[in-house]
């Protein structure tokens, strides 16, 4: 192994993040708790020490959490201790977790106390389930701080890793079958931390506010505000005033939220009453942000909105649309995911493989070090994937002269209606700027002469819904009528996944019948 030469893993990088200043304030919790370094520090290490002192070694380890002050120390733990791990999404469902335990072969699980029910179930139904540790009261497993207190902590000592070894495994959404398990070496974590350090436009002084999981996305940035001596604050759940108050009590200067998030803000009745002009930087992605929407967004919290564009097979970025580059005149700029990155290079390709040329629609394709390592056990879905020797995102993009790119739907959502093609986004786009609509999914749903109904699902901006008709012929007059929905459905809320995108499988499902 070529020692010389190796980045530094993650775990290096935290370990190093770790060493100095030890007393300052990392994180702190709503109900006034503070970690410092030293404290995430010696519970990495107690942590780490109990998950190696077990025998035999724990071949996989998963964990199931709410936000609680251990989690940022379990999650490193496992790198410290050479486990390869994932995560258990906090709202999803026993069956969820039965499959991402059984196809990870997850021996071990560390788990919330609030989900000790769960994990009975769960330890009934996975017999390979071997080691359980409760953070908080001990239940059907003993309590992880008690078992690690057992051990005096030290100072971190990281392992030098092979750039390709794997580290982790996140699931995919599954928002079109099963989940897929995606393999996180040290190359591409790695690299994730240094797009974070070098592109996001970090201000001086980070406070950051987390409002989603910290088995997610929440501690998706932990590393590079550790390393650039930042703090976190951690509310237990997304709520637009507890949000709002936290901003204004801690001065709070970063946050990173799903667009929806940013609507539920903007649109709140008491929006107006919270001092909020501390933010300098709100990083959004994960989903489609409709351009008049970002635009009242933009108004209303001024210039400071920064959009990456990622999947879980290529983290956390492959595009970034900068704070100078939303153009708030500019509908085109606004629907772009930004442009790529220096560390990676980007193609649009169309099925052949061949590269489109500006304007034209093709898949987006990515090469770098971030790229996963593959699909757990699924070779033939991890060969499609890698077809061409590019990585294939699934998104089909257009790029302008000037390298800007702008998403036209994900290619499995792309809706063909009597022979054409219809890419949601931008029916969703046009129909997101009428002032009464607050959130549109624009789906296609099985139809007997056009083979797929253009479909539009609304929820309206006030008491009164908008006419119909109204909505179909602004696409027609901006799109076109092939574009133009066949049908329009108004419903209170757009179901969401559990990591914030909307759930077109379920709106196909409910509205399959017409």
């Amino acid at each position: 192994m070529d020692v010389l030469h190796n980045l530094l893993t993650p775990a290096q990088m935290v370990a190093d993040a770790l060493s100095t200043n030890l007393e300052r304030p990392v994180i702190m919790l709503e109900d006034g708790s503070v970690l410092t370094a030293r404290d995430i520090r010696d519970s990495i290490s107690r942590y780490s020490q109990l998950l190696a002192s077990l025998d035999p070694k724990p071949f996989r380890a998963a964990l199931l959490t709410k936000n609680r002050p251990e989690v940022p120390g379990v999650q490193n733990s496992f790198r410290f201790a050479d486990i390869v791990s994932t995560t258990l999404h906090p709202m999803g469902s026993v069956e969820d977790y039965l499959y991402v335990i059984e196809h990870a072969r997850v021996d071990t699980l560390i788990y919330d106390d609030a989900f000790e029910e769960t994990v009975r179930e769960l330890k009934a139904r996975a017999p390979g389930l071997r080691n359980l540790f409760a953070i908080g009261e001990a239940g059907i497993g003993p309590s992880l701080t008690e078992m690690a207190s057992r051990f005096e902590p030290g100072p971190l000592v990281a392992k030098s890793g092979r750039p390709e070894d794997v580290i982790g495994i996140a699931f995919t959404g599954g928002t079109t079958g099963k989940p897929k398990g995606v393999l996180t070496t040290n190359r591409s974590s790695a690299m994730v931390t240094q797009v974070l350090l070098s592109e996001f436009e970090w201000p001086d002084e980070i406070r950051h506010l987390v409002c989603s999981p910290l088995s997610h996305a929440g501690a998706s940035v932990l590393t590079p505000i550790l390393i650039k001596g930042g703090s976190m604050f951690v509310l237990p759940m997304f709520n637009p005033v507890s949000f709002m108050e936290a901003i204004e009590k801690h001065r709070i200067t970063t946050t990173l939220m799903v667009p929806t998030m940013v609507l539920a803000l903007i649109d709140h009745p008491r929006f107006s009453e919270f001092d909020l002009s501390s933010l300098e930087s709100i990083y959004y992605g994960a989903s489609a942000f409709p351009p008049s929407r970002l635009k009242e967004a933009i108004e209303k919290l001024g210039p400071i909105f920064l959009q990456f564009y990622g999947q879980s097979e290529a983290p956390l970025a492959i595009t970034i649309l900068k704070k100078g580059e939303h153009l708030v005149h500019d509908p085109l700029r606004l629907a772009s995911c930004g442009r790529p990155h220096p560390f990676v290079s980007v193609a649009l390709l169309d099925d052949d493989g061949n590269e489109v040329p500006d304007g034209e629609p093709g898949e987006i394709c990515a090469r770098g070090p971030q790229v996963m390592a593959g699909y757990l056990d699924k070779p033939e879905e991890t060969a499609e994937a890698f077809k061409y020797d590019w990585l294939h995102t699934g998104d089909v993009a257009i790029r302008n002269p000037d390298g800007f790119l702008r998403i036209v739907d994900r290619k499995k959502d792309m809706i063909v209606s009597g022979g054409f093609n219809v890419f949601a986004r931008e029916v969703e786009n046009v129909i997101a700027a009428h002032p009464g609509v607050a959130q549109v999914a624009v789906i296609g749903v099985p139809h007997e002469k056009w083979g797929e109904a253009v479909t539009a699902v609304v929820v309206s901006a006030g008491d009164e819904a908008p006419d119909p008709a109204e909505l179909i012929a602004m696409v027609r007059e901006e799109k076109g009528p092939v574009q133009a929905p066949k049908a329009v459905h108004f419903v209170d809320s757009i179901p969401l996944s559990a990591v914030g995108k909307p759930d077109k499988k379920a709106l196909k499902a409910q509205f399959a019948g017409g």
